[in-house]
């Protein structure tokens, strides 16, 4: 199954558009054309075309920038469309699907039979479809791309046996541009002249050299259910069950070496309707034990009707977790109380809402951190800061002073204070390549300064307008 135009037909599918219609990629300096509709063909462009030439050839080209990863995903999801056709199939390049319909023809009445259903169905989906068969992987691909149907291969070219134009255009000059011409041609001196690939292809085409079909391996789903021959509704039936089920999905993410995120618990209920209780947790775990309690606020908030008689647990976000050794990390059983703990506060007032600070790379005290979820951030050790940092931070206040050095009396917050002890003082410059209205004054010149009433504040002195204010509060 070759989809020629697959990038286009993809983009086309959602909206009719008649008019030649192009995607591009970067390729060095210039946008060169990838896809092109049956309409830009039929105006004389290709694929490698510059797109200056293009829109000089076709003013009223229509061109966006290809996405091969949205290609390429969508080519995955119509190989799983084709496993209707049979359980082997495989990729074929970036375009293209193979097939191995052996012993399932019959199924559908015949080959042909099989092929007109294929066409029909992607014509009905907007999509460009050539089809070929063979007896061989490669005879297949060669009536797919040169003569589809069941022409002989010893009629088409041979480019057909997947061969590069820099070894084709040579055969061709020589008198061989069939692949019969090539078949007849003595082996020693091609093998001599083009290397062994061309031999290769010829017998893979002809089935002398087996190729075989590598189907793509579908991802593991991490999903299991239970189904009760009598329905149940406590709360402590349900924690049983969803405690079985958690074992035996722990154990497949431990066979693939993931952990889950997120974890969707169905309870479908014996008049057909169903809850859910979702559980996000704060790190990738595959451990029941841990799990298990982090369910049991939702379940007990489930309305069980006249009975549960089936439960599906899912993991809907998986992560890798590779399996680490026990016994010699300590610290890790702290880490685990912590994601513990976010997870269960998470599924109060929502996970998002747990936050943590993060120190930031910068010497300014209101940008020297940064907040981020807790659960998806991990912590740091501390600040890089070569002088103690106040434990509270809030806007300058300003309070009466004189001099450069802190006053010896002033108040602050309706409070009379007197300095007892100052040490400083620690100049900050701004950052000049930040617009911020704050340090637009200029320099500071901070200080730590404890007073005689047991206040231990941070004032800082600005020289270019001289003034005073208090930033932050050490402990």
């Amino acid at each position: 199954m070759w989809f020629p135009r697959l990038a286009s037909d993809r983009v086309l599918r959602g909206q009719a558009l008649d008019a030649p219609f192009v995607l591009t990629l970067r390729q060095g300096n210039s946008d060169r054309l990838h896809c092109l509709n049956a309409r830009a063909e039929a105006a004389g462009l290709h694929r490698g075309m510059s797109l200056a030439d293009a829109r000089a050839f076709c003013p009223n080209l229509v061109s966006r920038p290809a996405r091969p990863e949205h290609d390429a995903r969508f080519l995955a999801a119509l190989r799983r469309w084709a496993m209707r056709y049979c359980p082997w199939v495989g990729l074929e390049g970036a375009d293209g699907l193979v097939l191995d319909v052996t012993g399932a023809a019959h199924l559908w009445g015949g080959e042909g039979t099989m092929l007109a259903d294929m066409r029909a169905r992607a014509a009905r989906a907007g999509l460009t479809l050539r089809l070929g068969l063979g007896g061989t992987r490669g005879a297949a691909w060669a009536r797919a791309h040169y003569g589809e149907g069941e022409e002989p291969l010893e009629a088409l070219p041979v480019a057909a046996l997947r061969l590069d134009e820099a070894i084709c255009t040579p055969l061709q000059r020589l008198g061989l541009r069939t692949i019969g011409d090539l078949s007849n041609t003595a082996r020693a001196p091609l093998v001599r002249r083009f290397g062994p690939e061309v031999l290769l292809r010829l017998d893979q085409a002809l089935g002398a050299v087996p190729e075989a079909v590598s189907p793509r391996s579908d991802p593991p789903h991490y999903g299991v259910r239970q189904t009760f021959p009598e329905p149940i509704g406590l709360v402590a039936d349900v924690m049983a069950a969803t405690a079985r089920l958690l074992e035996a999905l722990c154990h497949k993410l431990r066979q693939h070496e993931a952990g889950a995120r997120r974890l969707m618990l169905t309870l479908r209920r014996v008049d057909q309707g169903s809850q859910q209780v979702e559980l996000r947790l704060a790190a990738a775990m595959r451990d029941p034990a841990r799990i298990l309690p982090l369910f049991e606020r939702g379940v007990a908030e489930v309305d069980a009707g006249f009975g549960i008689d089936q439960i599906r647990l899912e993991a809907i976000v998986v992560e890798r977790l590779p399996a680490r050794q026990h016994g010699f990390a300590p610290a890790r059983h702290g880490a685990e109380q912590l994601n513990d703990l976010i997870t269960r506060i998470g599924t109060r007032i929502g996970l998002e809402n747990v936050l943590r600070f993060l120190p930031a790379d910068s010497h300014i005290p209101e940008r020297s951190f940064i907040i981020a979820s807790a659960a998806y951030s991990a912590a740091e050790s501390g600040w890089s800061c070569p002088r103690p940092r106040p434990l509270r931070l809030f806007p300058p206040e300003p309070v009466a002073g004189t001099g450069s050095r802190p006053p010896m009396r002033f108040r602050w917050r309706r409070m009379a204070l007197e300095t007892a002890r100052a040490t400083g003082p620690e100049r900050i410059a701004p950052e000049w390549w930040l617009n911020d209205e704050n340090w637009r004054v200029g320099l500071r010149d901070y200080w730590r300064v404890d007073t005689r009433q047991g206040r231990r504040l941070w004032l800082f002195h600005t020289p270019q307008n001289p003034g005073w204010f208090v930033q932050g509060e050490f402990a």
